[in-house]
């Protein structure tokens, strides 16, 4: 339930589509479901279903705490979070059956004495991203060691990360090349999960030679990771994003509109009230770009407001017509390349204080107000 006039519509089934598409055209048999950040703010709980649904074989977050939240919602369901925690925490997702990853020696070895319920344990190579992970095969040999020899850990998988996947090649086969050097004292075949690919490797790259399993990010929803990457088939967005007109005023010429009176009418003509601001996610840098009304296009006019964004308008149009933000005429990717930015900032930032409703079988299931609870 939501008392406004603004919201953002998922559609579970294109995300079906992405996800089944995308695993058969990977090849691999295991696939993680990346939903951190509320999944890329669609909503977690919901895409992680239909994910899972679709033949994702796990889930992977950023935080413990998203995975907490998680495990809430899926009794049975693996779980791994990408970032790392703190060795404190340990005992905490160990008993919330959540694997964990080790990515540093000194925690390791700060970890070494860990006793609690056993846990599934992924190891982090930094083989070119230079952020998070072992970069040193003396330290993976050591580390490895020190986490085989305590019956507390389950050494399970092994991954990295690639930076360009979905451009240079040349730093993508550097990664592959020094994956191998880090890894060649180390026995692959022992691990259940080795994991490089993600989104844009698996749609752009042939099926990395030691890996069994991938990543699917950005591309569950339907968004490419660059707009300039060939696709081998039709991603279909699954996020678009919805306001109505609250009021329609007369602008004469000269008239401003907004903070800082930055548009001025250079005619007269009308204007539309649009309940939804840069507390929203929908960001002072709008100004000046154009949204849908009925199949047209339309220009926002004036700076973003907090609450509140202001829309030129023809005389065809009412108060409570719907105002389509991004959709499928101005996809997230258009929008994003208009304001030179990635599409995951786009959908990341569309705040939780715009209701998500939620498509299924073509037809809509659910609403997630995380504002307001009637329950």
């Amino acid at each position: 339930m939501f008392y406004r006039d603004t919201w953002a519509e998922i559609d579970l089934d294109r995300i079906y589509h992405n996800v089944s598409m995308i695993k058969a055209h990977a090849g691999f048999e295991s696939l993680f479901a990346v939903v951190k950040a509320n999944a890329y703010g669609h909503g977690d709980v919901e895409v992680a279903r239909t994910a899972l649904e679709a033949g994702a074989t796990h889930l992977a977050v950023a935080l413990l705490d998203e995975a907490l939240k998680l495990r809430r919602h899926f009794s049975d369901s693996a779980i791994l979070v990408m970032g790392p925690i703190r060795v404190a925490d340990i005992a905490v997702a160990a008993t919330h059956r959540i694997a964990i990853i080790a990515h540093d020696l000194d925690w390791i070895e700060a970890a070494a004495g860990y006793s609690g319920p056993r846990l599934d344990i992924h190891i982090k190579l930094d083989t070119g991203m230079n952020r998070v992970g072992i970069k040193c095969a003396e330290q993976l040999k050591r580390g490895t060691r020190l986490l085989h020899n305590n019956p507390a850990f389950n050494l399970c998988g092994l991954f990295t990360h690639f930076a360009t996947a979905d451009g240079d090649t040349a730093l993508y086969q550097a990664q592959l090349a020094r994956f191998d050097r880090l890894t060649a004292d180390i026995d692959l075949s022992a691990l259940t999960l080795v994991h490089q690919a993600n989104s844009a490797a698996m749609l752009h790259q042939s099926k990395q030679p030691q890996s069994n399993a991938g990543r699917l990010g950005i591309a569950m929803y339907g968004l490419p990771p660059s707009a300039d990457l060939k696709l081998p088939f039709e991603l279909q967005q699954a996020f678009s994003l919805h306001s109505c007109i609250t009021q329609i005023k007369q602008l004469h010429k000269g008239e401003m509109v907004g903070y800082g009176a930055t548009y001025e009418a250079d005619t007269d003509q009308l204007i539309g009230i649009l309940p939804l601001g840069y507390a929203d996610g929908w960001l002072r840098y709008h100004q000046g770009r154009e949204v849908e009304i009925r199949g047209q296009r339309y220009p926002l006019v004036g700076r973003i407001c907090m609450d509140q964004c202001v829309v030129r308008i023809d005389p065809s149009i009412e108060v409570g017509t719907q105002v389509t933000l991004l959709g499928d005429l101005i996809s997230v990717t258009d929008a994003a390349n208009d304001l030179n930015t990635i599409n995951y900032e786009l959908v990341c930032s569309i705040s939780d204080r715009v209701p998500r409703r939620y498509k299924r079988h073509g037809r809509f299931i659910s609403e997630r107000n995380d504002r307001f609870s009637d329950a």
